[in-house]
């Protein structure tokens, strides 16, 4: 697909979906403030901010501080949040489904390792590298399958698989051939990891019912991605935006392009809706007053007519 810079902005959207790594926030890790005050004037104009990451949920109070409060969608879809963190749905893999995949997994591809998010728990497997947890504290060190039978009553809501030696791509596919139905693929980071959740749960499909239930269809939403775990999300929604500096899959989905990440591109963007927003309004509003004013002056004219014992039709 070709990207061009901007949509026509005759009507601006609804709601913003913005993914927040490599898109939203800055190589650093970091929000800008022209981002930040760009979220907040969006939502005081009444478009809908909402965030759509696959970071767990136990990141989700610390991402809120950082951000602001605002709708979270969370570990690919599997769990939405309320603006003060608190888990509104979840729609976790059921455990004995993840144990075959596990086992599936182990069969098909040797030397893979694996770690498990919970609602509020993540857990891994000795093999499993510490880097991509960025040196945490855990508790819950061991096999995948007994990590899944130990941890009652919290929702499991991504497998993360790893495997030491095989390049991403290989990885992947390798990874979804195995899964099958049995679980929604993706990956997100560049590096060899490969991320499982529900059958059926993704950005999109999580997104797509929030936002209808809010009154807001998916052709008036606007999505912003890097990744390919922000592809469902992109094909899903009316305006879907690749950031400059994405997944090259991504940046062919999308239908629009904005500037990179650390160029702050989805400030830019929304500070353009914003813009043509005002616009429309002031439009509408002038209009509205040339209509009353030609309302007022027929009226006036109809009045002098009358008074002179001829008639008037307003």
């Amino acid at each position: 697909m070709t990207n061009v810079p901007f949509p026509p902005l005759a009507v601006p959207p609804k709601l913003i979906a913005t993914d927040l790594d490599g898109t939203l926030l800055r190589s650093d890790g970091s929000l800008s403030p022209r981002s930040r005050a760009a979220l907040a004037s969006a939502e005081r104009a009444g478009t809908r901010v909402v965030l759509v990451t696959g970071r767990p949920p136990r990141g989700v109070p610390a991402l809120l501080e950082r951000v602001g409060p605002h709708v979270v969608i969370a570990a690919n879809g599997a769990t939405v949040h309320f603006p003060d963190g608190a888990i509104a749905q979840a729609f976790p893999i059921p455990s004995c489904t993840a144990v075959q995949l596990v086992r599936r997994m182990r069969a098909a591809i040797p030397g893979v390792s694996f770690a498990l998010e919970f609602g509020e728990v993540f857990g891994h497997e000795p093999g499993y590298p510490e880097w991509s947890f960025e040196g945490d504290a855990v508790e819950l060190v061991a096999p995948a399958e007994k990590i899944v039978t130990r941890i009652a009553g919290s929702p499991l809501v991504k497998i993360l698989a790893h495997h030491p030696d095989l390049p991403l791509d290989g990885f992947y596919e390798q990874a979804r051939r195995t899964a099958g139905r049995s679980a929604e693929t993706t990956h997100s980071t560049g590096l060899s990891l490969v991320e499982f959740s529900a059958p059926r749960v993704t950005k999109a499909t999580t997104l797509v019912a929030w936002s209808s239930r809010q009154g807001v269809a998916s052709h008036e939403i606007a999505a912003f991605g890097d990744m390919p775990n922000d592809l469902p999300m992109l094909r899903a929604v009316g305006y879907s935006y690749a950031m400059s500096n994405g997944h090259p899959d991504v940046l062919a989905a999308a239908r629009y392009r904005a500037p990179s990440n650390d160029e702050d591109g989805v400030a830019h963007v929304l500070e353009e809706f914003i813009h043509a927003q005002a616009q429309a309004q002031a439009q509408a509003q002038a209009q509205a007053q040339a209509q009353a004013h030609r309302a007022s002056a027929r009226a006036g004219a109809c009045g002098a007519r009358e008074s002179g014992a001829g008639s008037c039709s307003v």
